[in-house]
């Protein structure tokens, strides 16, 4: 089975113009996540940054893609046909591609972004954004990763990255590979800015 991203060296990597954003089916019970999704997509769109997605009409997924949309920007959703018929699609976008299986789903979407960010969710959030930086780690792309950290929410997870760093699982220019901040439009900068590397010899 081939890997479903594209090999890149950090100095072929291309310009970023599609970022997929993972984040939940839910909006969160604080309304500083609905916000800052918002944010997020608004400064995508002014970037004239296309959103890759998971598709959905709810929760934080529809918040970022619905401000892509409202600021005149491109959204492009990847969503399994099950979804589909339990109607949780986003009706508006400006671009859907149905797969059968979540397996599928992830495969597209790491095919069509330059880069990948995650913003608060759940099991399904974590797996994804931790599969593209695991790919980035054993040099199967060269694809920016990073954590929009609203709140503090990721503070377990990024405290345990650093765990693992200290306690030799980890080398210093793998945990490298994750960048976080808080504020979207931050992040955003420091994703286009990034060429991330870290050499074959990985630990983890």
């Amino acid at each position: 089975m081939a890997y479903p991203y594209t090999y890149k060296t950090p100095e072929t990597r291309p310009p970023i113009q599609k970022i997929a954003v993972y984040c939940g089916s839910a909006s969160g019970n604080l309304a500083i996540y609905t916000d800052s999704a918002k944010r997020l997509g608004e400064r995508m769109a002014q970037k004239q940054i296309q959103l890759i997605y998971g598709g959905g009409g709810i929760g934080l997924m529809q918040t970022i893609a619905e401000a892509v949309l409202g600021h005149g920007g491109a959204v492009i959703g990847v969503i399994p046909e099950p979804m589909v018929r339990q109607k949780l699609v986003h009706p508006s976008l400006t671009q859907t591609y149905v797969v059968q299986t979540m397996h599928e789903r992830k495969a597209k979407m790491a095919e069509l972004a330059d880069a990948f960010i995650a913003m608060p969710g759940g099991y399904g959030t974590w797996e994804e954004i931790l599969e593209a930086i695991t790919w980035n780690q054993l040099g199967i792309h060269h694809k920016p990763c990073g954590i929009l950290n609203t709140g503090g929410y990721y503070d377990p997870l990024l405290a345990q990255l650093d765990r693992a760093e200290h306690d030799g699982f980890m080398r210093s220019e793998c945990r490298q590979l994750v960048l976080s901040d808080a504020v979207p439009e931050s992040l955003l900068e420091r994703i286009l800015a990034a060429v991330p590397t870290c050499s074959t010899l990985w630990h983890g």
